[in-house]
């Protein structure tokens, strides 16, 4: 059983080394710049872990003893999942992992762009303390904190936004407007615009989504509201956003992604005062780090030993193959 890490930069793969040694597999990592570097180096992998490398038919074909491949986190927008099905190669993820993580990291960006800290943080720093530069600043109290994705981050965020005081609205397509769900208020996503003070992205990339926040979207916010992006930059058109802060349209934005990653140094957003920026790191903490590093190779693992697993997004995949759906 040979796999593969495609792409990596973490500080170590001691945690992937370890549960590939307890499955008795060989565990390689690619120093590729190209597609065709990375075909050369993966050649006979059975399977393939996944940071940001492109997963498409043409590295498939490149590479027909791979059945199975594994993404680092949630999101599989980098993954061409229907060529991988077609080619009975299964595709998974992991969608539990980091919820506490995440969701922290989206009310942190929300309370620091709403109150304002780090412009607070640079007029001291600065000899400068005066209100006027900052203002206006509310309570959480009776603001209205908006969540586009229930998902379990999104729950998550939802839960700690209420214990701080915000009213919270939800949009999920799985869910009628007018219903309530784990106490949210579902509603259209043009009521949940123009209402919220706080909106907070938790969906996935996907054709439908790219740009579901675009310049129409966003002029439905008002000017105290804030925009927090953590969960994958298309979502939102980025320069319609860069146009609304600079017309003062928002209050702020806190993003952790980006349509361009790493984003660019000189990009219109570093250079905005009202924006927080994080470098996609929403997901970390010490105890997500080891849990997303362990189970990204486990479910690799898993696949390959005919066991299937809960999260193989393609499970016709393994029927293709007559691999285990557990």
């Amino acid at each position: 059983m040979r796999i593969v890490i495609t792409d990596i930069d973490h500080d170590s793969v001691e945690p992937e080394r370890e549960v590939a040694a307890a499955a008795g597999a060989e565990l390689v990592v690619a120093r590729a710049s190209s597609a065709e570097g990375l075909a050369e180096q993966a050649a006979g992998a059975d399977g393939l872990v996944v940071q940001y490398a492109r997963i498409d038919a043409a590295l498939l074909d490149a590479l027909p003893t791979v059945r199975a491949v594994g993404r680092y986190g949630v999101g599989v927008d980098t993954v061409d999942v229907e060529s991988c099905t077609a080619r009975g190669v299964a595709v998974c993820n992991v969608p539990d992992y980091g919820t506490e993580a995440v969701s922290d990291h989206a009310i942190a960006l929300a309370l620091a762009t709403a109150r304002r800290i780090p412009w607070m943080d640079r007029g001291v720093r600065a000899g400068a303390g005066g209100l006027e530069a900052v203002r206006p600043l509310h309570g959480f109290g009776g603001r209205v904190f908006g969540i586009l994705g229930l998902g379990l981050i999104g729950a998550a965020t939802a839960r700690k936004a209420a214990g701080l005081g915000y009213r919270v609205l939800g949009v999920d397509a799985r869910y009628q407007p007018g219903t309530t769900v784990g106490g949210v208020e579902v509603v259209e996503l043009a009521e949940l615009l123009r209402r919220a003070h706080v909106v907070s992205v938790h969906v996935p990339l996907t054709p439908a989504t790219h740009h579901l926040l675009g310049a129409e979207e966003l002029a439905l916010l008002g000017p105290d509201a804030v925009l927090v992006n953590t969960s994958r930059g298309g979502v939102v058109d980025t320069d319609a956003l860069v146009e609304a802060l600079r017309a003062g349209r928002l209050h702020g934005a806190g993003l952790d992604v980006f349509e361009t990653e790493p984003l660019p140094g000189g990009h219109p957003l570093t250079e905005l005062d009202q924006v927080v920026l994080t470098p996609h790191l929403a997901w970390y903490t010490e105890e997500s780090y080891g849990e997303l590093k362990r189970r990204t190779v486990q479910n690799v693992v898993d696949v390959l030993s005919g066991r299937g697993g809960p999260h193989v997004l393609n499970p016709e995949a393994l029927r293709r193959t007559g691999g285990g759906t557990a």
